[in-house]
Order: C-alpha cells, then sequence, then structure tokens
C-alpha cells in the first residue's frame, strides 16, 4: 500500500480566516477574566491586570445618561461620526485641556479607544506599510496594525532609559516602508511620561522624515509629581496634518463600560475612518454618547480625586515591590500601572517550580499566592509584569504582600 500524501488545507478548507486566525487574545482581559472567574468560584483572588478604574462613574454623568434614556430622539439612528453636540464638546474640551485647536469635522466618535486605534490604523495604511511601535506597548496596538495590513516594527526601551525611546532608536528603525510613528505617554504598560521636550524631539524626528505620528492620549490626565508634557501637536504644529489624536472618557472618568472613544485628525482621514464606521458599526449607543458630553463638558475635580488615590497607590505598590530580592520597579509617572523587571526572580525555584520566563513567573504567583498580573510578553518585553494599581488601597498591599512573603 502507498502512503497517500495530504496537502496544505486550501483558503476553501479553512473554518477561520487567516487574517483574523492570527489576532492573538487580549493578554490584560485574558488574565482579567481568569481572576474573576477564580474570584467567582470562591477564591480569594486579587486581580492587577485590567487597566480599570475601580472608582464608580461619576454621578452627573449617570444621571445625563437616564435622562438620555427617556428621551425618544435616543431610541433612533443618529449621525455615524457622532452626534453633533459630542463631537463639538470633544473640540471645546481638547482646547482646554491640550491647547490643541481643531474642528468639529475632525473628530469621529468611536465604540471605546480600541475601535477608534483600529479604524485609524485601516484609514492610514496599506499592505506592508510598516509602523515604529516604541516597546514595551499595549497588548492592543501590533493587533490592530496587522489587521489594517500593516507590520508592526517595535524599538524597544527599559528600565534603564525609564521605558522612553529616543529618536536615535526610532531612526535605527526606519526603513522607506515606515510611514506612521505609534505615540504614547502617558505609557500603558509602563506608565512612562515623555517630558515636553521630549515629545518635541520625536514629533520633530518625524517631521523631518516625513512620517505620519498616531498619539494615544488616553492617560492624559494622570500625571504625576508635576512632570509637565504635552500633545504630540501642540508641541510640534507643523505635524497636525499627519497627527491622528486618539482619545476616550474611560480612564479619566471611570468609563471603562461605557465604550466611548474618538479620532481627531485631518479632515480627509476623519471623513473617510467615519464612512469605515457607518458600514461596521453606525451611530455609537447613544446614550453613552450623551453621558460622555456630560463628562468632557464637567470640570475634572471627578479625575483630581482619583488621581490622588491613585498616586498614593502608585507610590505605595513601587515602594512594596522594591522589597523584594530580585526586583526592580522604576516609579512610573503617569497611568495606573507599575511595570517591575523580574529578572532577578526567573531561575528561582520557588514550592518546587522553576520559572524561566515571566509568563510563567504570573502562572506561578496566580497558582500560589492567587495574585493576578499580566506578564511582559504580552507587552513586547519579557521579563517583566504589570501591575494595575486600580484597585482598592486594602487589595493592592494584601496583594503585594502575597507576592513578598512567596519570594522571601
Amino acid at each position: 500500500m502507498t502512503e497517500t500524501s495530504i496537502s496544505p488545507a486550501s483558503s476553501t478548507d479553512r473554518r477561520v480566516s487567516a487574517r483574523i486566525g492570527g489576532i492573538a487574545e487580549s493578554a490584560t482581559l485574558a488574565v482579567d477574566a481568569k481572576a474573576k472567574a477564580l474570584k467567582a468560584a470562591g477564591r480569594p483572588v486579587i486581580g492587577f491586570g485590567a487597566g480599570e478604574p475601580d472608582f464608580p462613574t461619576p454621578d452627573y454623568i449617570v444621571e445625563a445618561a437616564v435622562e438620555a434614556c427617556r428621551d425618544p430622539r435616543n431610541h433612533r439612528y443618529t449621525p455615524a461620526g457622532g452626534l453633533p453636540e459630542l463631537k463639538q464638546a470633544i473640540v471645546e474640551k481638547t482646547r482646554r485641556d491640550s491647547g490643541y485647536e481643531v474642528e468639529a469635522a475632525q473628530v469621529l466618535v468611536t465604540n471605546g479607544g480600541k475601535q477608534a486605534i483600529y479604524e485609524a490604523f485601516a484609514t492610514m495604511l496599506d499592505p506592508g506599510d510598516e509602523v515604529i511601535v516604541p516597546a514595551p506597548y499595549w497588548t492592543t496596538y501590533p493587533e490592530s496594525i496587522r489587521l489594517a495590513g500593516g507590520v508592526p516594527v517595535e524599538v524597544l526601551a527599559d528600565e534603564t532609559q525609564d521605558y522612553k525611546v529616543t529618536p536615535e532608536q526610532l531612526e535605527a528603525a526606519r526603513t522607506d516602508r515606515t510611514k506612521v510613528l505609534l505615540f504614547n505617554s502617558p505609557s500603558n504598560p509602563t506608565g512612562a511620561v515623555y517630558s515636553r521636550d521630549e515629545v518635541e524631539a520625536i514629533g520633530r524626528w518625524a517631521l523631518e522624515h516625513g512620517l505620519w505620528v498616531m498619539t494615544d492620549e488616553i492617560y492624559e490626565h494622570l500625571v504625576y509629581d508635576g512632570l509637565e508634557t504635552a500633545s504630540l501637536p501642540v508641541a510640534v504644529p507643523e505635524i497636525a496634518d499627519r497627527c491622528v489624536v486618539v482619545n476616550g472618557v474611560a480612564k479619566t472618568y471611570a468609563m471603562t463600560g461605557w465604550r466611548i472613544g474618538w479620532v481627531i485628525g485631518p479632515r480627509d482621514v476623519v471623513k473617510a475612518a467615519t464612512n469605515l464606521q457607518s458600514h461596521a458599526t453606525s451611530n455609537v449607543s447613544n446614550v453613552a454618547q450623551r453621558a460622555a458630553i456630560a463628562a468632557v463638558s464637567g470640570d475634572l475635580s471627578a479625575v483630581e480625586e482619583m488621581k490622588k488615590a491613585f498616586d498614593r497607590r502608585r507610590r505605595t505598590i513601587v515602594a512594596m515591590l522594591n522589597e523584594i530580592d530580585g526586583v526592580f520597579c522604576p516609579e512610573p509617572k503617569g497611568a495606573f500601572y507599575a511595570y517591575p523587571s523580574v529578572k532577578g526572580l526567573l531561575g528561582r525555584t520557588v514550592d518546587g517550580v522553576t520559572p524561566q520566563t515571566s509568563a510563567e513567573l504570573a502562572e506561578l504567583i496566580l497558582d500560589k499566592v492567587e495574585v493576578a498580573a499580566v506578564p511582559g510578553e504580552a507587552f513586547g518585553s519579557p521579563g517583566y509584569l504589570r501591575f494595575s494599581y486600580a484597585l482598592g488601597d486594602d487589595d493592592l498591599v494584601e496583594g503585594i504582600t502575597r507576592v513578598q512573603k512567596l519570594f522571601a
């Protein structure tokens, strides 16, 4: 009997397309889901995985949504690009908070920041276009780039440079296929914040080489220690016509579940992205948009109160992590994440387990002391863990104490 060779499955035999099948699951959401499932099963898990404020959405925003539910106008389709009132409110909020002057026609309201990022990349990129992505990076960035047909090119900045890339590093990564620089400050996952001078230097480099920039400003209001920073198109006004800003209400106003983000950019890019959204999701939820109007039009007193708590927790978690032999945690200057190097813990045997990677280390910590953190592999930098300190003070201290005891 002769052997029958089996040829690779053709595209018609695939149950899931190669394009979608190649997308990795969101590691941060996966860790958060696992922690919540274990907690629901009765285990005393403390989750440091999700980047989600533990505060409720402020009452005045919730009341705006309640009123919106009663208004029949919000029971119908509205413009795909966003309620005109919200787009104008975003224009005014952007002027107030960053000094960036834009018009309503330059704004697209999206279903959260993730949709803003994907639609912007889908609009800007052709197949094979390269996007320089400073690492550590938020786990969704490279997947959105790949889904849009682009190629992410990672540039690593480690703890010795406060997780901030330099124009020289970016220049070394630039090729004739480079089209976009992704910029995120304050950073997820590291909490790094670029100073005004550093923002300008990077913006000038991008301008010199005719690149586009996508700048993610979702953590704009969470900057500590009086550090002066700037929105990139404000620091370098000449690049505004090749700059896309993404933002949203999730972090500033504790509205992660409301799913309101936006894109600000040149009119032609925003119009094209709006066309895409008109076919993908039609309009964003009207009730959530009405709530967002109340959020961005109000003062920043609610975020200031949250920021005080985050600042306190920031100092606590950094001090406690640095007490662990084998861990080094720089002090983050923004957002609500600590990103310690845990390379000194790798190869160390604990309770019969010898983790060789930060992914294995995160699994060990979850199994042994029921604390959930996200491994650096998810952010393009193995050897680190991300701990979100957007959780209650007592849980934070209890969780890190458990980790301290595990490695004592």
